[in-house]
């Protein structure tokens, strides 16, 4: 290791402790109203530890209609047993640090320092969120899988079937693989270890597939953009109210279901873009698996009926990704992101009154934010289209009428 790199690894993991210690003293003060008022931690001394006693009887919360995540989600929610010595919270949150710096490493090893960076320095932009929510852990499963595709395939699909049966959303990790046996071993071993793993579960719990019927009684949460539609047209006459329902606050009233249709609707259009893409796509880089992966989740982000805060460390560990390579077409996205996920946080724990009432300044913040995730989307996808679309341009050797040679090659 030159002493240039080590100096930056050594500026690095300065900043990651510095960064951390202010996220968890930002933890330690959640009951401040600007950082919460206590919603933040609750989620995990409250939720989380009523939901690791149901598990740890052996069944799935299946009757909770907070309950809405895969069966893999269990095992992590169970996994603060690991550390009897602290509390479950105290637990969680180391597990969740240790999980952070697992995906700062994987970053730092892939060769550029840009995405370990890019990291270390954006995810304390959500505050206090991301040490009180498991998707950190799922967004490690995705980053390495993604990560290990140059060097097994085999272990890219493993990983990525594990994310998925935590939170769905690491499945699309593999859309970008190269065609051909590259695909095929990493999809075979994505199926195969899905399909292991959900028996597991199955055997060892009861209900595993409880999590379904809470998915369909879900309507359009205030944060996701039919959110920030339903939210401009109460100042405009609409009658509708916000409620804290299915684990989150949602807008109810004439034409939400509506709105909720039409964003299941976008979603479908969004997979179909990207299976075109798919089937149209000619070129591949060592980027485009990285590149395709985080224009999938953020298609899926923007027409989701959810786009809660922490949805936000998902596209922060993909955008990582992607600046891990020279050959990613991404880098304006990344900054898009980065620019949300700021607002993000304004917007969640800091003025989140302003938001749950509707108020012209939370109307404002989720129009830029989601007006940002949308821009980002939009690029995203352009941006990986036509850098797949046609192969680059071949050199072909260019002979001079004044010379006896040949001239070095140019494009063509």
């Amino acid at each position: 290791m030159n002493a240039v790199r080590k100096h930056r690894l050594l500026t690095l993991a300065a900043v990651w402790l510095i960064t951390r210690a202010a996220m968890l003293w930002l933890l330690a003060h959640d009951d401040l109203i600007r950082l919460g008022g206590g919603a933040v931690a609750r989620e995990v001394w409250r939720l989380y530890h009523h939901w690791y006693g149901v598990l740890a009887h052996g069944a799935f919360p299946a009757h909770d209609p907070l309950w809405q995540y895969p069966p893999g989600a269990g095992p992590v929610l169970l996994s603060p047993a690991l550390l009897p010595g602290l509390t479950y919270f105290q637990a969680f949150v180391t597990l969740t640090l240790a999980s952070d710096a697992a995906i700062t490493l994987v970053l730092a090893r892939a060769g550029s320092l840009r995405g370990a960076a890019y990291w270390t320095l954006g995810l304390p932009l959500l505050l206090n969120v991301p040490l009180a929510r498991y998707d950190v852990q799922v967004t490690a499963l995705a980053v390495i899988s993604l990560l290990t595709l140059s060097r097994s395939t085999r272990a890219c699909g493993a990983f990525a079937a594990l994310g998925a049966l935590v939170k769905v959303w690491p499945a699309l990790v593999l859309l970008g693989t190269p065609r051909g046996r590259a695909t095929r071993s990493a999809w075979a071993w994505a199926a195969g270890t899905g399909a292991v793993s959900l028996g597991v579960l199955a055997a060892l719990f009861a209900n595993p597939f409880g999590f379904l019927r809470q998915q369909d009684g879900r309507g359009v949460q205030i944060e996701s953009l039919g959110g920030t539609v339903l939210a401009f047209a109460t100042h405009a006459g609409w009658p509708g109210k916000v409620h804290y329902q299915y684990g989150a606050f949602e807008f109810t009233g004439p034409h939400v279901r509506t709105v909720a249709h039409m964003s299941l609707a976008l979603t479908a259009v969004a997979f179909g873009l990207l299976l075109l893409w798919r089937l149209r796509a000619r070129h591949w880089t060592p980027a485009t698996p990285y590149d395709a992966a985080l224009s999938a989740v953020l298609l899926f982000t923007v027409t989701s009926r959810v786009i809660s805060p922490q949805y936000m460390i998902w596209l922060l560990g993909l955008a990582a990704v992607c600046l891990t390579s020279r050959h990613t077409v991404q880098r304006p996205v990344t900054a898009l992101v980065l620019a949300a996920t700021a607002v993000s946080a304004v917007a969640y724990p800091v003025l989140y009154g302003q938001v749950m009432a509707c108020t012209w300044a939370g109307c404002t913040l989720m129009l830029v934010r989601n007006g940002l995730l949308a821009t980002a989307a939009v690029l995203s996808f352009a941006r990986l289209w036509r850098s797949t679309a046609t192969p680059p341009p071949e050199r072909v050797p260019c002979v001079s009428p004044d010379s006896q040679g040949v001239t070095p090659v140019v494009p063509v």
